[in-house]
């Protein structure tokens, strides 16, 4: 039955998606930003609600009152595919994200997103994609648009962890803009590259926020890796 479920739900998702990206294609190059950020971040809601229908598989959000009314920099532990569905629907509505430009290669999908104006890096660029997420991160925080970062890079299955990058940091040290870390144990529900999605509830926490005045890039980086690491360990691990 979890099988089937979860099988129900895949097919679902990818008629949602293509439904939503066609949309988008449609209409994305004749309507505003935000109005664009309104078909993706519906299609978020959208798959939330059918997870929890067809799956059993809900959420539960902490430290809400942490999201501030002004733009900011987000960075949030990585499990599983379920955070970048979930957060377009869960996160203030006007985003930026930081994804690999490989993404923006799937027909359709891909081209659905470049209308959301991401930023697309190639991620063995080195200092040349911060360069990138620094230049356009802080025109999107300018124009009042949160950036979405996932630091370690891809997804990392529960109980581990990947060095975190040092863009996202980058980005607020030379923006000035704060930093909201975000911790979840959606990969206890959604494992990496499984087609299964357990029943259950997921942890959101979001953390205080971090003020970048007079931090260094690798100073905001630690104190983000540490509390995002050390509040997902305190998060339940079975699902």
């Amino acid at each position: 039955m979890l099988v089937l479920r979860s099988l129900l739900y895949f097919l679902s998702m990818i008629v949602t998606t293509l439904v939503f990206s066609l949309l988008i294609i449609l209409f994305g190059p004749f309507l505003p930003f935000r109005q664009v950020s309104w078909f993706a971040n519906s299609w978020g809601l959208v798959n939330l609600k059918l997870l929890k229908w067809i799956c059993g598989l809900d959420y539960r959000l902490h430290g809400t009152e942490h999201i501030p009314d002004r733009p900011c920099i987000i960075l949030s532990k990585h499990q599983s595919a379920w955070e970048t569905i979930a957060f377009r629907h869960l996160l203030p509505p006007l985003q930026t994200w930081v994804l690999k430009r490989e993404l923006m290669w799937i027909p359709v999908f891909g081209w659905a997103l470049a209308l959301c104006q991401p930023i697309a890096i190639d991620r063995k660029a080195g200092k040349q994609a911060a360069k990138q997420i620094i230049d356009k991160g802080t025109e999107a925080l300018d124009k009042g648009r949160n950036v979405i970062i996932f630091p370690e890079g891809t997804r990392v299955a529960p109980g581990t962890h990947k060095k975190y990058g040092i863009g996202g940091a980058l980005l607020a040290k030379k923006s000035g803009y704060p930093v909201l870390p975000v911790a979840h144990n959606a990969g206890v529900f959604w494992r990496r590259r499984a087609l299964e999605k357990r029943p259950g509830t997921i942890q959101v926490v979001f953390g205080p926020l971090i003020e970048t005045d007079g931090l260094s890039a690798a100073a905001i980086n630690r104190k983000v890796e540490e509390w995002i690491e050390s509040t997902v360990q305190q998060l339940p691990g079975e699902g």
